[in-house]
């Protein structure tokens, strides 16, 4: 579960993370009286929408698209500039690198006090799962795109990898530090950081910690700048109080959508539905379709115990994306029998009056029995007996 950066931030210094001190608006009137209680003459009003590349984003005009600001972060040296800089944010669309063209709306801005900056630096902590171990990594490459640093500068990524059994150990924070090229009080505070950054990703259920930049004041004091902070949806059960965090106008709303009906669903950019039980058999339709000259318009996993009602729920959420030319069910009967998925996919086809063409493979405990339901169903199912046959015909049936 993402959450925006003035949650993640307030997350963190409970865990003794420093953090810069600032406050949520939702209107410029109000950011103002943020700025006033923070005191000082330099703010920073920033854009709070899950995505980063904010501060080289782009503010526009929903309707016209027309720029409005450059830039979704920007440094207020006055109450006028906080008002006015929320006041262009807010309501506008942000566009970054990470929300394509389509961009997200800031409903929310985060006003912080300046900073004296020193030097910029990168941290981040996530689940390696090559190891199937905790990492933490640094960089001396602090606000650039860490995509970009390791594929151009791979050695100025530093990384140590955490033993579950013993955890983050202080000589692994003093060796990130050094590496960060850090001395005196700026290594202490580097130490102390890390230290406490690895403390709080272990007991929030974290799937990903990214603070970009991680800054140095010209104090010695090291500041999370900025914090990207992910939870861990399966650990949720364990922190019940962060559920109200989730921003659901921040999701794709068809996503969302299939999470009130316990779906696994992610949106993607092709055209053809996919309707499977299992991930894995999921991920291998998604790759079949692909091997077959088609394009997966997404990822949905029924589960194990797929009832008429699920796969109808499942057809809705498919037709919700108007890029959907065809739909390929690929049942393997096992938990659920086959006839059981086929009476709910005639229903669910009966119901909704599917008008795009579906492709039908069901293998498994009552496979003949399914066949049988789908001929006499009346409707016109273009079925298949294995994955390359439902992968050409789902392909051929867009095509045609």
């Amino acid at each position: 579960m993402k959450i925006h950066e003035y949650q993640g931030k307030a997350i963190l210094r409970k865990f003794n993370v420093p953090t810069p001190q600032g406050g949520v608006a939702t209107t410029p009137e109000q950011a103002v009286k943020v700025a006033q209680k923070l005191g000082g003459k330099v703010w920073v009003v920033k854009s709070q929408i899950h995505a980063g590349g904010r501060g080289k984003g782009q503010i526009l005009d929903p309707t016209s698209r027309k720029l409005v600001l450059d830039g979704g972060v920007k440094v207020a040296k006055s109450l006028k500039e906080v008002e006015k800089f929320a006041g262009l944010m807010l309501k506008n669309l942000l566009v970054t690198i990470q929300t394509g063209e389509e961009g997200k709306i800031v409903r929310r801005v985060l006003i912080e006090e300046g900073v004296n900056i020193e030097k910029e630096f990168y941290a981040g902590m996530l689940l390696d799962r090559a190891q199937s171990k905790n990492v933490m990594m640094v960089s001396t490459e602090g606000g650039m795109e860490i995509e970009k640093v390791a594929h151009e500068t791979p050695e100025k990524i530093l990384k140590v990898t955490i033993d579950p059994t013993i955890g983050f150990q202080a000589f692994q924070a003093r060796e990130l530090a050094f590496g960060l090229g850090l001395s005196g009080v700026a290594f202490k505070s580097a130490v102390k950081f890390l230290a406490a950054l690895a403390h709080a990703y272990e007991a929030l259920d974290a799937s990903m910690f990214e603070i970009n930049p991680l800054v140095l004041t010209k104090e010695g004091d090291m500041l999370a700048l900025d914090a990207k902070v992910t939870l861990d949806d399966n650990g949720l059960f364990r922190h019940p109080s962060f559920l109200p965090l989730r921003d659901t106008t921040e999701e794709d709303p068809l996503e969302v959508k299939a999470s009130k009906h316990n779906l696994n669903y992610i949106k993607l950019d092709g055209n053809v539905g996919c309707m499977v039980n299992g991930a894995g058999l999921a991920m291998a339709t998604m790759d079949i379709i692909k091997l077959a000259g088609g394009e997966p318009a997404n990822f949905l996993d029924v589960g194990g115990g797929a009832s008429a009602e699920t796969t109808e729920q499942g057809f809705r959420i498919i037709l919700g994306d108007e890029n959907v030319k065809a739909i390929l069910i690929n049942i393997f009967g096992g938990i659920v029998r086959c006839d059981r998925i086929a009476n709910g996919v005639v229903q669910a086809a009966r119901n909704i009056k599917i008008k795009v063409p579906i492709v039908v493979r069901l293998a498994g405990t009552n496979a003949e029995e399914a066949a049988v339901i789908l001929e006499k169903s009346g409707i016109n199912f273009l079925v298949a007996h294995n994955f390359q046959e439902a992968a050409e015909k789902v392909t051929q049936a867009i095509a045609a």
